[in-house]
């Protein structure tokens, strides 16, 4: 019988590339708390930002197992020394992934919107200065500049146009990032969301979110931007139905400029 995640032992390494740690293995139990869902969902693309060493999405293939047999499976990451370690990973275990050196899904989008089913991020969440973020080597992995938000607010916007009308977006967060505030800048593009997992370390605080297009959510969200929009039509009118009109002699003079 297969395992259901990867194993370390037969994990590949690079000193340029983050092993797996605690916020990669919280990443991996939520996904393990929500495989009955994740086995009924039956994506057809699975999608991982930012591989690191394969951890993740060889653990993703591994417990979808055979049902997974029509899915297909692609990893980015910024570090080329991260897609080599993914691709040793997921071969010792017997998995395979189209792999793909790009920062977050750059190149990939018109080929890739709309279609992604399941998206698993462990992002860069660490607050830094802002200069780090972007870096290649190691520091990739977690320079998140200010709040730990900048790559995390890059990739919601990707996440947007790549899921699917039923794509799940499983995402690692920590305290300092404000889940909550993402959530509702979420809820802003119509998804609804929850936390599968939070979990504390010495060091951090960790929150796994899980998010998804809601038709309510979005008619709700529709709904307020039309009322916004004929809110300032009304206002518009209001306000031109205020200004004096000129006579005609005037607006003729002006008219001749």
């Amino acid at each position: 019988m297969l395992p259901k995640t990867a194993q370390i032992r037969l994990m590949s390494s690079h000193p340029e590339v983050y092993d797996p740690c605690d916020d990669s293995f919280a990443l991996v139990d939520a996904l393990l708390a929500d495989r009955a869902n994740l086995l009924e969902h039956r994506p057809s693309i699975c999608m991982e930002v930012g591989c690191g060493s394969g951890y993740v999405i060889t653990s993703l293939a591994l417990m979808l197992g055979k049902d997974s047999s029509g899915c297909h499976f692609i990893a980015t990451d910024i570090n080329p020394h991260a897609v080599c370690v993914t691709h040793k990973t997921m071969e010792a275990h017997g998995c395979y992934a189209e792999l793909v050196i790009t920062d977050i899904a750059s190149g990939l989008e018109t080929r890739l919107a709309g279609s992604v089913d399941v998206m698993v991020v462990n992002p860069p969440y660490v607050p830094t200065p802002e200069y780090e973020v972007g870096q290649f080597g190691i520091a990739s992995a977690w320079a998140g500049g200010e709040n730990g938000r900048s790559v995390i607010d890059k990739i919601l916007h990707v996440a947007d146009d790549l899921l699917s009308d039923k794509g799940w977006l499983y995402l690692v967060t920590l305290a300092v990032n404000n889940p909550s505030g993402i959530c509702l800048q979420m809820r802003k593009k119509g998804y609804a969301s929850r936390i599968v997992l939070q979990r504390s370390t010495e060091e951090e605080s960790l929150h796994i979110i899980k998010f998804w297009r809601d038709l309510d959510i979005q008619l709700e969200v529709s709904e307020c931007t039309a009322l916004n929009k004929t809110d300032h039509g009304v206002i518009l009118n209001s306000l031109l139905s205020r200004v004096p009109r000129l006579p005609f002699w005037i607006r003729d003079n002006c008219g001749s400029h």
